[in-house]
């Protein structure tokens, strides 16, 4: 306790002591300016009505020259001692600092502090001016203030993304956050200085433009609510794939910003979506299967339903000779013999009844045996060949698995070197794949009826 209550006496005796300071600095300079007064005075040269004129003149020239001093020699002199101080440090952290600029705008301080401390003792007999100049020395530090938060804030996020965290929650959203709360901040301080009134008592007024602001910062708003829901749900991050039709967005995410999320789409255009739009409307987001190592193969095969057919045991001689399937073949005709075995004698004459293969159900056994000896189909990941209701446009024969890879182009190939070897080994099955009726068909048609 008595630590904490000893840290604003320290406070308190630290301002007490700089407010004794910079009047002793102003009694000082107010008694320059006054000898400086009394020498052109006697001179006998200006006369008496525009010594103070004169005078000011002088001491406004005299300010500019030091402030001039001040900028552009003894602030390369502080940033040369800084760079060289940093490049003697292990550490990386200092040279970031450098590169965006936060030493660089920090020493832009020095020319508006020393017109700031200055300008009062200087031009203690034209207090206009005198105001004029603190005033804007004021205005000059606080946008150099601004700045300086503004590299500190650019440093801070850029430090932050070599981290884990950085991938989990989106950053920029706050850094944008804090920036334009800075903005706002000196803006108000700005007004305040202008106006010569305290920054409390605009804060207090604000309440009465609450619904402007509302309405202007609305997407602001809006974005910054979405940001921090995609950010605690983890539901985006920078460099996922993103998929919403509705804006005509397919590609990787590029940015995720306070108002806006820019996409890059696949052609190579930009889609910018509003970062509320994630939060009200559905997206897909294939984060999950780039991080799963597996992409999904789904299509379906049409099997022309007027070439499935039971198979005799000629037929499924032929098929023995096909590789994957041999097994499987064996361990059919064994079950199917041993059932049959059970029925009557004369049930074997019709082939109806008991139990027979067929040619779709030996392809699709097949198929689902050739993906599983495919050196780029996943087995510990689901792979199943199925039956979908039959159409008009005939028997889809849906192949569901997984690539063991995720790259776009490597999974295309895989995808089309699978189909490729189906379409052309259905016919070894005595099936075919159902397609529409083309211009050759009718054509084929009209030919072989004038023949008859």
């Amino acid at each position: 306790m008595a630590e904490e209550e000893s840290k604003p006496e320290i406070a308190s005796v630290a301002s007490e002591k700089i407010e004794e300071s910079t009047k002793a600095l102003n009694q000082s300079l107010a008694g320059y300016t006054e000898k400086l007064s009394d020498w052109l005075s006697d001179q006998g040269r200006i006369p008496e009505s525009l010594v103070d004129t004169v005078t000011v003149l002088i001491l406004l020239g005299a300010m500019a020259v030091a402030a001039w001093l001040s900028y552009v020699v003894f602030r390369p002199v502080v940033l040369k001692i800084v760079r060289k101080s940093v490049e003697k440090t292990p550490f990386t952290w200092d040279d970031d600092l450098i590169g965006h600029g936060v030493f660089k705008w920090f020493t832009h301080l020095f020319p508006g502090l020393l017109i700031f401390i200055v300008s009062p003792g200087l031009f203690e007999k034209a207090p206009i001016v005198a105001a004029i100049l603190k005033g804007a020395s004021a205005i000059y530090m606080l946008l150099t203030g601004f700045f300086v938060v503004d590299s500190l804030l650019n440093f801070t996020h850029q430090t932050l993304t070599k981290f884990p965290i950085a991938k989990q929650i989106n950053l920029a959203i706050f850094t944008q956050v804090a920036k334009l709360l800075t903005a706002l901040i000196a803006l108000i301080i700005g007004i305040a200085i202008l106006i010569g009134e305290s920054p409390g008592v605009l804060l207090g007024g604000l309440g009465v433009f609450a619904s402007i602001l509302m309405l202007v910062f609305k997407d602001v708003i809006l974005g910054f609510v979405a940001g921090i829901q995609l950010a605690t749900n983890d539901m985006l991050s920078t460099g996922d794939w993103l998929e919403m039709p509705s804006h005509s967005a397919d590609g990787d995410v590029m940015q995720i910003g306070l108002t806006t999320v820019k996409v890059r789409n696949w052609d190579k255009t930009i889609t910018t979506i509003p970062t509320y739009a994630l939060i009200s409307e559905p997206f897909k987001n294939w984060r999950g299967m780039s991080e799963s190592g597996g992409r999904r193969i789904k299509r379906s095969l049409l099997v022309d339903t007027n070439s499935i057919s039971l198979c005799s045991e000629e037929t499924l001689d032929k098929y023995r000779a096909i590789e994957h399937i041999e097994e499987y073949l064996e361990q059919k005709r064994k079950e199917v013999a041993e059932f049959n075995a059970s029925l009557p004698p004369d049930a074997e004459q019709n082939r109806v009844n008991g139990r027979r293969l067929t040619n779709v159900g030996t392809f699709r056994a097949y198929i689902e045996a050739y993906l599983r000896n495919h050196p780029k189909i996943r087995k510990d990941m689901t792979l199943l060949v199925r039956q979908l209701a039959p159409t008009g446009t005939g028997l889809p024969i849906e192949i569901y698995c997984f690539t063991t890879t995720t790259v776009w182009a490597e999974y295309e190939g895989i995808q089309a070197d699978i189909f490729d070897h189906l379409f052309a080994v259905a016919r070894e099955f005595d099936l075919r794949i159902f397609q529409q009726p083309t211009g050759l068909d009718f054509r084929e048609m009209a030919v072989h009826d004038s023949a008859q």
